[in-house]
């Protein structure tokens, strides 16, 4: 078992990120056993080391977001709009496989390391950009050059049109779902161009866009519209019930009823056969029209009913359904237990902490790695004398002019 590998194991990843979306997708590579060198600015850092909630102990205090998306990387604290920290990063780049960056579009070209640079002298290197509405040449919109947050990719891709309820303003998802899932599309997209230069020898730009990968979440109200020309609400289906949150007595119940077999089949268990072939019920569109009189009957089966009660009467007669938990039981729930869904990381100055784990396993690799989030530059003088070779007097001599 110890000669066992990870996926990534010998994959140099440079990246040269900030907030959610470069983060997350350097954590999945990380996690997957890549040796992850994230570039900081000098004095700051990562916005995100100074954004709440912080994890504190005595007088040191780390903000968790950082730590969440952060962990079994490397620091190096560098200076890249000086030509000095320029040329230290370019001395990584001949030595990389991959660049992850998500900074504002035309940042990195303006101070000359951009894509075509680098694979000059890197031909091998695939450079994964993350932005709002992409950058790839031949592929610009009018919006290529905007900057976005992750409610921007979610109100331009439909997303918030459709989420909360008819009556209401839309809504947002969850904090940050666009730039979780767009670090995640864009690893995927990595692991493409990792497969492709086995074949090829040659790297190549991923181009990530935020829009793009919440319109592509976002693929059942274009199929929606594309088929039947509807344009979908907030808060209801015209073609199925029922579907959402049902009250129990010590709490909600997710149920979804997808078709008239999965109808029949709740029919029975909540003792309302003769709903089956009612006109009004028989079929999802029927049912979609009559919500406001099924809704009733459903919740009088469940409120005298616990979650638990609820739930396995449903389950045991092939009717799919959870309970809707809060952050308290999804950290106390055995099957998140049994799956290892949070990982304990364990920090040496704030103690120990649980975070989401890597939503895939692999049969024939070994548990993620759980290093804690790095310090501000705390392996800069690792890299640059291990990686680099570079003396202790030049290291000094950088630290002297604020380039480290």
């Amino acid at each position: 078992m110890n000669n066992i590998q990870r996926p990534l194991d010998g994959i140099r990843v440079i990246a040269l990120e900030q907030y959610m979306s470069g983060p997350y997708c350097s954590m999945l590579l990380a996690d997957a056993g890549a040796e992850v060198i994230k570039i900081e600015r000098p004095g700051s850092g990562d916005p995100r080391r100074s954004i709440p909630p912080f994890a504190q102990k005595g007088d040191i205090k780390k903000a968790g977001g950082f730590m969440a998306y952060n962990r079994n990387k490397k620091s190096l604290s560098l200076n890249i709009r000086s030509n000095s920290g320029q040329k230290i990063f370019l001395d990584l780049v001949k030595i990389a496989d991959v660049v992850v960056e998500n900074l504002r579009p035309g940042s990195v070209n303006k101070l000359g390391l951009g894509y075509d640079t680098l694979k000059e002298i890197n031909p091998k290197l695939i450079y994964a950009a993350i932005s709002g509405f992409g950058r790839l040449e031949g592929y610009e919109g009018p919006d290529s050059q905007r900057p976005a947050f992750d409610i921007v990719a979610e109100a331009m891709s439909g997303i918030m049109h459709l989420v909360g309820f008819e009556d209401k303003p839309p809504s947002w998802t969850i904090y940050g779902m666009a730039d979780i899932y767009s670090g995640m599309c864009t690893a995927y997209g990595i692991m493409q161009a990792l497969f492709m230069r086995e074949r090829t020898g040659k790297g190549q730009f991923v181009d990530s866009a935020m829009l793009d990968n919440m319109l592509s979440l976002n693929e059942r109200m274009v199929m929606l519209y594309s088929i039947t020309g509807q344009v979908p609400k907030r808060g209801q289906l015209n073609h199925l019930f029922p579907r959402g949150a049902f009250k129990c007595k010590d709490g909600y119940l997710a149920l979804n009823i997808p078709d008239d077999i999965m109808w029949e089949r709740l029919c029975k268990v909540i003792d309302q056969q003769e709903l089956i072939d009612d006109e009004r019920s028989k079929t999802g569109t029927a049912r979609a029209a009559h919500s406001i009189e099924l809704a009733p009957i459903i919740e009088n089966w469940l409120k005298n009913k616990t979650r638990s009660e609820a739930e396995s009467l449903l389950n045991e007669n092939g009717v799919p359904v959870g309970p809707i938990l809060t952050a308290k039981e999804v950290f106390a729930s055995e099957q998140v237990k049994a799956r290892k869904g949070l990982i304990e990381i364990k920090d040496p100055d704030v103690g120990s902490y649980r975070f989401a784990r890597t939503p895939v396993h692999l049969s024939s690799a070994p548990e993620i790695p759980t290093e804690p989030a790095p310090d501000l530059g705390e392996h800069t003088n690792e890299i640059l004398s291990s990686l680099l070779n570079y003396s202790k007097a030049k290291i000094k001599d950088l630290q002297k002019h604020e380039i480290i």
